[in-house]
Parts: C-alpha cells; sequence; structure tokens
C-alpha cells in the first residue's frame, strides 16, 4: 500500500542500462515498428488509391479487401505470421502496414476527388501533361486530405504496436506486460505516458510538414 505509483530511481536505473528491455531502447524499437508500417503504407497507397480514383471500379473491391483485413484482430495477424518471418520486427510491422493501408488508400481517394474539376481542366488548358498536372497540380490540392489520413494511420500504428508484445516484440508494450507480471505499476505508466506523448509529437510534426507543404492554405486564411 505504500508503494508509490511512480518510482523515478527505477526510471532512472532502466532509462539506458544496455538491457534489451531498457526504456530507451523499448522506444527506439516502438518508434520504427510504428512509422516503418506507415511509411511503406503511403508509398503504396499513393498508387492504389490514385489507380482507384481514376478506375472507380476498382475502389470497392480494393476497400473491402481492406476493411476485411482491418477488422481482423492484430493479434491474431501476429500469429499467422510467426511460422514465416518468427519473432521479429517484420511479423508487427507486416500486419501495420495492411492497418495503414486500410487507413490511407480511401485518404488518397477522397484526396484526388477534392480536386475541383475547372482546376484539371485549366492545368490540361496551359499543356500540363497527366503526369505533370498530377505531380504539380492535384497531389498538392490533394495533400490536406492524404495527410489526414496519414496522421489517423500514424496514431493507430503508434498504439497498435504495444499489441506485439505478446510475442515479444512491442517495443514499448513490453512495459505493460512487466508491470501486470510483477504488480508494479511504474512500468506501467512509463509506457502509456511516452506513447501518449509520441502520437502527440507525431501528429504535431504532421501538422507542421501540412503547413510546410500547403503555404496557400495558411494564406487564404490569414486574408
Amino acid at each position: 500500500m505504500d508503494e508509490p505509483l511512480v518510482r523515478w530511481d527505477w526510471i532512472a536505473r532502466n532509462w539506458d542500462n544496455g538491457s534489451p528491455l531498457a526504456i530507451r531502447t523499448l522506444l527506439e524499437n516502438h518508434v520504427v515498428m510504428a512509422f516503418v508500417p506507415v511509411v511503406l503504407g503511403l508509398v503504396l497507397a499513393l498508387p492504389l488509391g490514385l489507380a482507384c480514383a481514376r478506375w472507380r471500379l476498382l475502389y470497392q473491391p480494393v476497400t473491402g479487401v481492406m476493411n476485411i483485413v482491418y477488422a481482423m484482430p492484430s493479434l491474431a495477424l501476429f500469429s499467422i505470421l510467426l511460422s514465416v518471418t518468427g519473432l521479429t520486427q517484420t511479423t508487427v510491422i507486416i500486419p501495420l502496414t495492411l492497418f495503414s493501408l486500410a487507413v490511407l488508400i480511401p485518404a488518397v481517394v477522397d484526396g484526388m476527388t477534392s480536386v475541383p474539376d475547372h482546376v484539371r481542366q485549366s492545368a490540361t488548358a496551359m499543356g500540363f501533361r497527366p503526369l505533370r498536372r498530377l505531380v504539380l497540380v492535384e497531389l498538392p490540392i490533394a495533400t490536406p486530405v492524404v495527410l489526414a489520413g496519414v496522421r489517423v494511420a500514424t496514431v493507430a500504428s503508434i498504439s497498435l504496436v504495444s499489441v506485439g508484445a505478446l510475442i515479444g516484440q512491442g517495443g514499448l508494450g513490453a512495459l505493460f506486460t512487466d508491470g501486470w507480471q510483477r504488480q508494479f505499476y511504474t512500468p506501467i505508466v512509463v509506457g502509456i505516458a511516452l506513447i501518449v506523448l509520441l502520437a502527440v509529437f507525431a501528429d504535431l510534426l504532421l501538422i507542421a510538414l501540412q503547413r510546410l507543404l500547403t503555404p496557400w492554405s495558411r494564406a487564404r486564411r490569414s486574408a
């Protein structure tokens, strides 16, 4: 009953003690397993989303498959992949990439749909070929919608990584299992705090990136 909720001396001893379970090491692993799936998901979602926006018949089947994958429990996917990828970070990264795809493909399609037809027509009239129009006109206009999807996918990925602790690859989630097994609350509190701070930091970073990539939106608001 006299045990404090947070033992600061435990945090100091275990922050960077050279152990695989050091807080700093777990944080670094968490960052890798959270952000790699979002980057891979975005790389894959861009061509798939552009194809779905161009040929609308593809949209329903693709999103249907992605929604089925998204509905699957992450732990079930981890268990299926264990026999192929083993107890590695890849076992966590692959399902989280699929989850990111389920969020990012609709974001890309919605972003492309948000581009007004008269803007496309004006770019074509100015001599823009399809690829140049896509890169210089359509994608910049679609950026706010796409980045909104990236923000959702990033926060979800940061949260879901901790589930991987059940197979020994959960980043900061290892603090939850450690604290639960020992009925010691400090690791749990530290894990929750770092995951929340990481999610907030990532979201603020993406907001800053959006403002950097869409300077015209700031000018329009200030006007």
